[in-house]
């Protein structure tokens, strides 16, 4: 038997374990407040003096009262006045048991307050605040847990003449240089361009078209056009089957839930994982009682040390938030999270030559049909991969995507080219159920679609990042500088808001060498 004082659910508790015997249960039943913690995997009690007389009588030789045999250890319950610091940037956290004149102590402090959740007092830190509390409880303090950062900021060296202009890994440019009127007035022109106070840069989408506007014009002033590019921070891996021992899968019934609700196949497979991804950093407690405190916890470990994007964050959030309001049938709750500020980024746009040099080196008929309708009809991956044959109305030169992102149908246009290299396709390789199917039938999976365009990509000069995506991206701008109405465009893609399919109106460079300023016309010197 282990009798000892925890902190349970934040209260001050007395924990007896013991192996399973079910008179020594009926005992410990029999005492007032007795309750059986899955948590702590033993009973508990009240933290009071009724508790320690209740637990003495029942079990007098724990406590050395009667005859004790040499094994056995006599237990001593620690002292309820132990105090815990833990020290951050801004503030200090008590937690203490509750104790008046300790509390009073704590309240001679400027801006202290009382931090409801997580039951602790918290003081600032500055000055000599945490001096005078170690002062004042001594050798009371149990634990004092350091977590103050150094605060890292970015060192930028100025030059008077200079243009800096540095690419990061989140695909945005920082533009730092001595105050210029001109030039910031063009980079407010930009999409989305930010002041950044703290860092005394500004921040825009990286854009070759804007990397070529900042070298003109310091071109044009006689400045020196410094460009670097910084490198990507590692990305901390999820927790594995092998990292987390009795790993637990995704409940049966969250998927359920997917497929009552008939969401998609991919998006039931991105919930699962990051669901997984939750349950098993608290592998140790049950799932339906992880409490809003523990998910705002889990929130703060991904950006802090896994390093994960805003979007992978808001979409572990949304995951989370469909267990406990959709398949346990919670109230919507929102989770006020600290996030960083996400950086505006363009897509990655390819340009015509890139694009029919990317096709030429693809030799497998197949394959090249697969990129070639992509491309064509501005299709995603999952989309092409659901493509059926009656899906291609040849007579109508239109391509029917059924139930695309949001459960909507849609149709977008069937290219010429396309339609000639589908039909030897189709001649070719007779697939039985859908348009593109595997070596042994079904989809074509997207894994076989992505490697075909990266090998192709390799055999070519292109030096961008691209991706199947990238294709849609590409169709999309095209289509815009060949003249085609945006919203047609819109049509054609499935969006459901014009201001996303907008962003390609910042991505075109076609007629921008053609501009003229209107002070072109004016008759001055």
């Amino acid at each position: 038997m282990e009798i000892k004082r925890v902190n349970h659910r934040s209260e001050s508790r007395i924990s007896v374990a013991f192996p399973y015997n079910q008179e020594m249960i009926g005992i410990i039943r029999s005492i007032e407040g007795a309750k059986w913690s899955r948590t702590l995997k033993a009973w508990h009690f009240p933290d009071n003096e009724m508790s320690i007389v209740a637990l003495k009588k029942a079990f007098p030789e724990m406590f050395g009262q009667t005859k004790v045999s040499p094994n056995q250890k006599q237990v001593q319950i620690p002292s309820n006045k132990a105090i815990r610091l833990r020290v951050e940037n801004k503030n200090i956290y008590i937690q203490i048991f509750k104790n008046e004149t300790d509390i009073q102590f704590i309240k001679s402090f400027r801006y202290y307050r009382w931090h409801h959740d997580s039951k602790r007092w918290i003081v600032p830190n500055y000055k000599d605040n945490l001096d005078k509390l170690k002062a004042y409880w001594g050798d009371r303090i149990s634990h004092i847990e350091d977590k103050v950062e150094a605060e890292v900021k970015t060192i930028i060296q100025r030059n008077k003449g200079e243009l800096q202009v540095i690419k990061t890994p989140q695909n945005s440019l920082h533009v730092i240089f001595y105050y210029d009127r001109t030039l910031i007035q063009l980079i407010k022109r930009m999409p989305y361009a930010q002041w950044n106070a703290k860092q005394q840069w500004w921040s825009i989408p990286y854009a070759e078209r804007f990397v070529n506007e900042l070298k003109d014009y310091a071109d044009a002033h006689q400045m020196q056009f410094v460009f670097s590019e910084q490198k990507a921070e590692g990305l901390k891996p999820k927790l594995s089957k092998y990292d987390v021992p009795n790993y637990r899968e995704c409940p049966q019934e969250y998927k359920d839930k997917f497929i009552e609700l008939r969401y998609a196949e991919q998006t039931l497979k991105t919930y699962s994982s990051m669901f997984e991804e939750f349950i098993n950093y608290y592998n140790k407690y049950d799932i339906d009682k992880i409490d809003e405190k523990q998910i705002n916890a889990f929130m703060r470990y991904l950006v802090t040390e896994r390093n994960v994007s805003s979007s992978y964050q808001n979409q572990s959030i949304n995951a989370i938030k469909f267990y406990y309001e959709r398949v346990l049938g919670g109230q919507r709750k929102v989770y006020y999270i600290d996030r960083p500020k996400t950086e505006k980024t363009l897509p990655t746009v390819l340009s015509k030559e890139e694009v029919t040099a990317i096709i030429k080196c693809i030799k497998n008929l197949k394959q090249k049909a697969v990129i070639m309708t992509i491309y064509s009809a501005g299709l995603r991956i999952s989309e092409v991969t659901r493509l059926k044959a009656e899906d291609i109305d040849s007579d109508r030169m239109r391509i029917f995507v059924r139930q695309s992102k949001g459960k909507k149908d849609r149709y977008t246009i069937l290219s010429q080219k396309a339609l000639v290299l589908l039909r030897r396709y189709f001649d070719e390789y007779r697939p039985k159920e859908y348009l593109f199917e595997g070596q042994n039938g079904g989809q074509y999976s997207h894994r076989s679609i992505q490697n075909v365009l990266k090998a192709a990509v390799a055999k070519t000069s292109i030096t961008k990042h691209v991706t199947v995506h990238t294709l849609r991206h590409s169709f999309a701008t095209h289509m815009l500088e060949d003249g085609t109405d945006a919203r047609y465009i819109q049509s054609l893609l499935g969006h459901e808001s014009s201001k996303t399919t907008e962003i390609y109106t910042h991505i075109t460079t076609k007629g921008m060498k053609n501009l003229k300023s209107p002070l072109d016309d004016l008759d001055i010197d």
